[in-house]
């Protein structure tokens, strides 16, 4: 399968696709860079990162961004960074899907994507091993997407 925008390369997760740009193994571990596109109202559960910070560069589309307690919105041409160790999540907004790339330093967490795909994992239904494997990944899941129930 292939989506029109990412191309053959990419996989599919839960309706939102992903695309390696740049791997750990290419960057000698200092970061890798994914891109994504996600259909409106998608997001992952609340979720903190312990080894990496994340930067997400907006290309299209709109998110609403939770970090910590605080919301915001930010659109194409924005960026939002989230430091290591930060409770936070992030859905889709608007009609529209999102573009974004996933900008995480150091590298690594790339392969939980691939991971995620591959299994064809779905939440909440297959959640304990979704967490399983992102513990593996030095991500812990903290609480519920934004949007179904509170944040």
């Amino acid at each position: 399968m292939s989506h029109p925008i990412l191309g053959p390369d990419a996989v599919e997760w839960l309706g939102t696709w992903y695309k390696v740009l740049l791997s750990s193994k290419d960057s000698g571990g200092g970061l890798s860079v994914t891109d994504s596109v996600g259909p409106a109202e998608s997001g992952p559960p609340r979720h903190i990162h312990h080894d990496a910070d994340e930067t997400f560069v907006m290309l299209s589309g709109e998110c609403e961004f939770w970090l910590e307690g605080e919301s915001f919105h930010r659109g194409a041409g924005a960026s939002v960074f989230i430091p290591r160790g930060k409770e936070h999540t992030f859905r889709v907004v608007g009609p529209q899907p999102s573009r974004h790339l996933i900008i995480l330093t150091p590298g690594g967490f790339e392969g939980f994507f691939l991971e995620m795909a591959r299994g064809k994992f779905r939440i909440p239904q297959d959640m304990e091993e979704v967490v399983k494997i992102g513990q593996a990944f030095q991500l812990d899941f903290t609480g519920p997407p934004l949007g179904n129930g509170p944040a």
